[in-house]
């Protein structure tokens, strides 16, 4: 019988409604995705990063 945490009060996964047990695996499948998105952002955050750097770099070098 797994229980999940929703504002503060336990559920037994088991009880829910067919309607309530699509709801809470759609907002699984959501929280999944965002985290995997999280992921891919911060990834491409340090490429970015790691151009501009790289581009700096290549300014000063060329400025002297």
């Amino acid at each position: 019988m797994p229980i999940i945490k929703i504002d503060g009060k336990d559920f037994d996964t088991e009880t829910l409604s067919d309607s309530a047990r699509a709801q809470l695996v759609s907002l699984q499948a959501t929280d999944a995705e965002i985290q995997r998105l999280q992921i891919q952002l911060a990834i491409a955050q340090t490429a970015r990063n790691a151009y501009a750097k790289a581009l700096q770099e290549m300014l000063v070098k060329k400025k002297n």
